[in-house]
């Protein structure tokens, strides 16, 4: 294999390690057992990276004492444009910008532990120092800040050069253990890939992508890492709504912290133009970069397959692409598992290395919809939750057309089956988890989560609070003192499902009536052309499907619908018993039953978190943050760093009425559901937020319909 980058071995101060990142299965749920531990060893994520390791193990480091070293800056070519404008970067994989400073920055909250990822003692973050350094108002000693160019697939069209328009790499971090991090800044200023804006991002953004880069690493789930969250008074003006009413918003900067931000979008600035959309790639036809590019990802990203493969640049290649499918398809299955929604899953905002990147108008799940849209731009359905599986496969397909310079898109191509095999696996064997089937992979298995995902869409049950309560469920014969009644299990369930009104008003138009009118007149004269109108059959279709549905509900009581609803979970447990009872096969004696019945519980809540980052649960945060008060923010975090934990210790930054008795009820009428299934198990109780609704609830109504854009 031909060696295209600078001798890396010459660099004879460096000691170099090869390093294991982390497990999916996050390590701190220490309730699973052992078995358990070892079955989710398949999805262990290898991170092999090329790491300096500077300082003796243990030693952490100042702010100006972190260990820099710019690898991606010494490896891959850099604009030699050093005025910072928006323009065509040709040849170049990154340009040198430098972030700009803010007036009075003020740390909102920090997450400890992403800043001992940097080898960061943890004192540090109260430095005023802090604020300054990590909002770019002072310049970190090592650092070397610069933008990262690549292209992009934006709902499904070629959109060419994007780029970092609104984030800045700062440099890479290894800490003492040998880890090597690259950090950004998110909302430092323009960059040459700015466009038209103004490179900041306001405080609401920000909150939601600090919270959220967090919540999904302690849910054990492939992410980028957010350090801190910095706000200021220097403003900035947004039109929140896009009805030309702006206003002045604060801008706010978010450390970002990853092994690398390169994603697929970085491969596609090699593409040729595209006749549909009359935009190519910058630096078409560079094979000399691509192949760069290549052999820097493989050899610090995926070790493993670089040495396995030296001789080779085809089956090098062929062995990374197949790797990145695997880790995009075991990514996706985690996200489909707890009913998280990304939003925008153009190609570049795909990690190369299967991490969940670029939070933007993502949202979990309240109500299990598969045809749920978390981004209100998303008009025409495209990254609904049912299609995140296929459409992370269509951009696999777009990074082995944009990699089939060094790699032959239809021996490339010839592999996405890989994906399908592994998504599959990866989503039942999660799954298998979160329904307690832990003794026997059986072949009905899929038929009963297809059943499960099918009655809580028939009845609108909440996704989160459906499957957690499961493990309150006895097993067959008798489970152990502290799980419920089958009949105490059901009146939860009951309690999850939307009301009639609900549901009536879930299925109100979200056309007005001329845009309706006009829709379906270019329907009859010119479907082609509506066709091309941002999806706008779908939408049609779908507006018409809501009105169907409404029409046959309108008359809907509530005592009909709860009838319905129990109607049709009494059928789903009665055939949930049945399965149960095959697990106690070959199980005997009391002891042994006993022994699996605590295992199940176990595996149970270690797979079905009880806290999420709901939107209303965000959107408080946000607005008391707005006006002054940010310890809703840092309590949200603490939170979600348990989200699997029955017990909630907030310690100094438990609200007035965070702590509720385990016996009691919400009495917020707008809080949405009742007493949490197993409120006689000790410790378990509802932890309240600064607007008194219970964290664990289901939304209350006034949030049904929060979305993002």
């Amino acid at each position: 294999m031909r060696l295209k980058l600078p001798s890396l071995l010459n660099i004879s101060r460096h000691n170099w390690n090869w390093q294991c990142l982390h497990l999916r299965q996050h390590h701190q749920r220490s309730v699973k057992p052992r078995r358990e531990l070892l079955a989710s060893a398949t999805t262990l994520f290898m991170f092999h990276r090329l790491t300096h390791n500077h300082f003796r193990a243990g030693k952490m480091a100042k702010l100006e004492s972190l260990n820099f070293d710019n690898l991606v800056l010494r490896t891959l070519p850099i604009d030699p444009e050093k005025k910072n404008f928006t323009r065509p970067v040709k040849g170049a994989c990154f340009s040198k910008t430098t972030p700009e400073p803010v007036a009075n920055p003020e740390t909102v909250a920090v997450s400890l532990p992403a800043l001992r990822l940097l080898g960061l003692e943890d004192k540090e973050s109260e430095r005023p120092e802090f604020a300054e350094f990590f909002s770019g108002s002072k310049t970190l000693p090592g650092s070397d800040s610069a933008a990262h160019c690549y292209c992009g697939h934006q709902f499904g069209h070629f959109s060419g050069q994007l780029g970092d328009g609104a984030a800045m790499y700062l440099g890479e971090v290894v800490n003492p253990a040998g880890e090597r991090w690259e950090i950004q800044l998110k909302g430092a200023g323009p960059t040459p890939y700015s466009r038209q804006s103004d490179g900041r991002k306001v405080l609401r953004s920000s909150i939601r992508e600090f919270l959220c880069s967090e919540a999904m690493h302690h849910l054990g789930i492939p992410t980028t890492r957010a350090g801190s969250c910095v706000t200021s008074d220097t403003k900035i003006i947004r039109d929140i709504f896009y009805t030309g009413n702006p206003i002045q918003e604060r801008s706010t900067i978010v450390l970002r912290i990853a092994p690398t931000f390169i994603r697929i979008g970085s491969f596609e600035i090699f593409k040729p133009l595209q006749s549909t959309t009359g935009r190519g790639g910058p630096s078409v036809g560079r094979k000399d970069i691509l192949e760069q590019m290549l052999e820097y990802v493989i050899k610090t990203f995926f070790a493993d397959i670089y040495e396995s493969h030296k001789d080779s640049e085809h089956d090098c290649y062929l062995a990374f692409y197949r790797e990145v499918v695997k880790l995009t398809a075991q990514l996706v299955a985690e996200w489909q598992c707890v009913g998280f929604c990304h939003g925008v899953l153009n190609t570049d905002n795909m990690s190369i290395v299967g991490l969940t990147i670029d939070y933007g108008p993502y949202g979990f799940m309240d109500a299990y919809n598969p045809e749920h849209i978390c981004n209100t731009s998303d008009d025409g359905g495209r990254y609904t939750y049912a299609n995140q599986p296929k459409i992370c496969r269509w951009n696999m397909e777009k990074l082995a057309e944009a990699i089939s310079m060094a790699l032959p898109e239809e021996v490339s191509k010839a592999e996405l089956g890989l994906y399908d095999e592994e998504y599959e696996r990866c989503y039942l064997a999660k799954m298998r988890k979160k329904l307690g089937l832990l003794n026997k992979e059986l072949p009905e298995d899929k038929a009963l989560v297809d059943a499960f995902l099918a009655t809580m869409q028939q009845t609108q049950a909440d996704f989160t609070n459906s499957f957690r309560c499961l493990s309150r469920l006895p097993l067959p014969g008798g489970g152990h003192a502290s799980q419920d009644s089958d009949e105490a299990v059901m009146s939860y369930l009951l309690s999850q499902c939307s009301t009639a009104e609900e549901m009536k008003e879930s299925l109100a138009p979200r056309m007005d009536g001329r845009e309706l009118q006009m829709m379906m007149m270019l329907m009859q004269m010119n479907p082609q052309l509506l066709q091309q109108l941002g999806g706008g059959h779908q939408k049609l279709m779908k507006e018409l499907e809501r009105m169907e549905k409404a029409k046959d509900i309108q008359n809907l009581s509530q005592d009909e619908k709860m009838k319905t609803d129990r109607g049709s979970w009494e059928v789903w447990l009665a055939a949930y018993r049945d399965r149960l009872l095959k697990e106690l096969d070959g199980l005997n004696g009391e002891e042994a039953r006993k022994e699996f019945s605590q295992r199940r519980v176990d595996v149970m809540n270690a797979n079905n978190p009880r806290f999420i980052l709901r939107n209303y649960i965000a959107q408080n945060a946000i607005e008391a943050a707005e006006k002054g008060d940010f310890t809703e923010v840092q309590r949200v975090l603490k939170l979600l760093e348990t989200p699997y934990s029955e017990s909630v210790d907030l310690g100094s930054l438990a609200s007035k009425q965070s702590e509720q008795p385990a016996s009691s009820t919400s009495t917020d009428e707008d809080a949405g559901a009742s007493a949490a299934v197993g409120s006689s198990q000790a410790g378990v109780g509802k932890i309240k937020s600064c607007a008194g609704v219970a964290y664990d609830d289901r939304p209350p109504h006034w949030a049904t319909e929060l979305r993002v854009t």
